[in-house]
C-alpha cells in the first residue's frame, strides 16, 4: 500500500484539507509534517463545516490515525481547544499521536512575533503573530523546547531559562516590554503535560511500523511550496518545509517509501501576507473572485490577495515537489466568465520567462504574459465525471494539465465532500 504526500502547489488556501479528507476514508494514518496553527484547513461534510488550523485533516475520518509529527511546532492551548471543539461535535479525537521530538510554541514566541513583526513596519513578513517563526528559529539555534521536555520539570525549567536568557534582553532593551520569568511558562507548560502524555508517541516508528505491515500513510503539508523557507518567495514565507522533501524530514520516513506525490492547486491563484504575486488583480474582477471564491483565511479572516491561474508556477512546484498527480480545486468559481486568463510566462524588463526566475528580484519585476481560453456559463457543481462538465470547462483543464506539466488527476466543483470529479486514482 502507497505512502502518498499531499501539499500544496501555490501559496497555500488551495483546499488541501478537502483532498487530504476525500483520501482518508481509504487510508489508515494521516500525518501533518510541518507549520503549526498559522494555517488553516476547512472540510465541510454532510454539510458542516470544520475549520482545522493545527489538528491533521485526518482526525474528522472514523477509524484513521491522526498523527502530529516532529516537523511540527505546536501550541497547547490551540491543540485542546481543537480538539474539545470537534470532540463537542462528536468527533472520536482518542486516536491522535504527537511526536515526542515536536517542539513547542512557549507563550514568549507569540510575544516575540507580534513585537517583532510591529517593529518591522512596512518591512513586516506577513507572519500569523502566533509564535511559529520564533518557535521554528529557537529548534534551529538548539533552544526549543521539545514535547518530551514537558515530562522532567527540572529540564524544562533549564530550557525555558536558557531561551528567556536572551529574550528577556530584546523585549525589554530593545522593544520596550516587560520580562518575561521562568516560573510564568512553566506554570502554563506543565498545566497541559498530563493530558497531553497519552498522546505522545515515538512516531517514526509507528509509522515506519506501519508501512511494513502494508497500511497507507497520507503526508499532509501545512502552507504550501511557494511558501517553503527554502523554494518560496523568500523571505515572505513560512519557517517550515511545505515541499515533498518535508514530508521525511517532518515524519522520520525515508524517501524511498514515498510511492505518489499530490500537488493541490486552485483553477486561479491566492495568497494571503506580504510578497510578490505576478498574476493578482487590484480591480472589479481579484473583488469578483475573493467574493465568489469565499477567499478569507480560515485561520485569521484576513481578505486573500487574488489573480489568475500562474502556470509558471505550477510547473515550477511539479519541479521540486516531483508532482505526479495534480488535484485542481474550485473550478467552479469561474462559471460565468467569457474568458479565462492563464499566466503561461513571465516578462522581466524585456525578457520573456517560461520558467521561475531563480532571481528573487526578478520575480517580484516579473509581469504575467497571458493566454485567454474561452469561459462556461452552466453549473458544473452537479458534474461528477469529466464528461459531464461543458466543453469549454474540459478545454480549460486539459491547457492547465498540458502547461503544468503534471496530470490533473482530481477536480473540484464545490465545497462538499462529494463535490469531486476523479479521473485518476489518486492511490491506485
Amino acid at each position: 500500500m502507497p505512502a502518498v504526500v499531499v501539499l500544496g502547489a501555490q501559496w497555500g488556501d488551495e483546499g488541501k484539507g478537502k483532498a487530504t479528507d476525500q483520501l482518508g476514508s481509504r487510508v489508515d494514518y494521516v500525518v501533518k509534517f510541518n507549520g503549526g496553527n498559522n494555517a488553516g484547513h476547512t472540510v465541510v461534510i454532510d454539510g458542516e463545516k470544520y475549520a482545522l488550523h493545527l489538528l491533521p485533516s485526518g482526525i474528522l475520518s472514523p477509524g484513521v490515525t491522526p498523527v502530529i509529527g516532529n516537523g511540527v511546532v505546536v501550541d497547547l492551548a490551540v491543540l485542546f481547544a481543537e480538539l474539545d471543539a470537534i470532540s463537542a461535535r462528536g468527533v472520536d479525537t482518542s486516536r491522535l499521536l504527537v511526536s515526542s521530538a515536536a517542539h513547542i510554541i512557549a507563550p514568549y514566541h507569540q510575544t516575540i512575533d507580534k513585537v517583532t513583526e510591529r517593529f518591522l513596519g512596512k518591512r513586516k513578513i506577513g507572519t500569523t503573530g502566533r509564535g511559529i517563526g520564533p518557535a521554528y528559529a529557537d529548534k534551529i539555534n538548539r533552544l526549543g523546547i521539545r514535547v518530551q521536555d514537558l515530562f522532567d520539570e527540572h529540564i524544562l525549567a533549564q530550557k525555558i531559562e536558557g531561551s528567556l536568557d536572551q529574550k528577556n534582553h530584546l523585549l525589554v532593551k530593545v522593544y520596550n516590554r516587560r520580562a518575561i520569568t521562568v516560573e510564568e511558562t512553566l506554570e502554563h507548560l506543565l498545566s497541559y503535560a498530563e493530558r497531553l502524555r497519552p498522546m505522545v508517541a515515538d512516531t517514526p516508528l509507528v509509522l515506519n511500523s506501519a508501512l511494513d505491515q502494508g497500511r497507507t500513510v497520507l503526508f499532509e503539508a501545512g502552507q504550501a511550496t511557494m511558501l517553503d523557507v527554502d523554494h518560496g518567495t523568500y523571505p515572505f514565507v513560512t519557517s517550515s518545509s511545505a515541499t515533498a522533501g518535508g514530508a521525511c524530514t517532518g515524519s522520520g520516513v525515508g524517501p524511498t517509501r514515498i510511492d505518489r506525490v499530490v500537488g493541490v492547486i486552485k483553477a486561479y491563484t491566492t495568497r494571503v501576507g506580504e510578497g510578490p504575486f505576478p498574476t493578482e488583480l487590484h480591480d472589479d474582477t481579484g473583488e469578483w473572485l475573493r467574493k465568489t471564491g469565499g477567499e478569507y483565511g480560515v485561520t485569521t479572516g484576513r481578505p486573500r490577495r487574488c489573480g489568475w491561474y500562474d502556470a509558471v508556477i505550477a510547473r515550477y512546484s511539479s519541479r521540486v515537489n516531483g508532482l505526479t498527480d495534480l488535484v485542481l480545486t474550485k473550478l467552479d468559481v469561474l462559471t460565468g466568465l467569457d474568458k479565462v486568463p492563464v499566466c503561461v510566462a513571465y516578462d522581466v524588463d524585456g525578457v520573456r520567462h517560461d520558467e521561475m526566475p531563480a532571481d528573487q528580484s526578478a520575480f517580484h519585476h516579473a509581469t504575467p504574459v497571458y493566454e485567454e481560453l474561452d469561459g462556461w456559463w452552466e453549473d458544473i457543481s452537479h458534474c461528477r465525471t469529466f464528461e459531464e462538465l461543458p466543453v469549454n470547462a474540459q478545454r480549460y483543464v486539459l491547457a492547465l494539465e498540458e502547461m503544468s506539466g503534471t496530470r490533473v488527476s482530481a477536480i473540484g466543483v464545490g465545497p462538499g465532500r462529494d463535490a469531486t470529479i476523479v479521473r485518476h486514482d489518486l492511490l491506485g
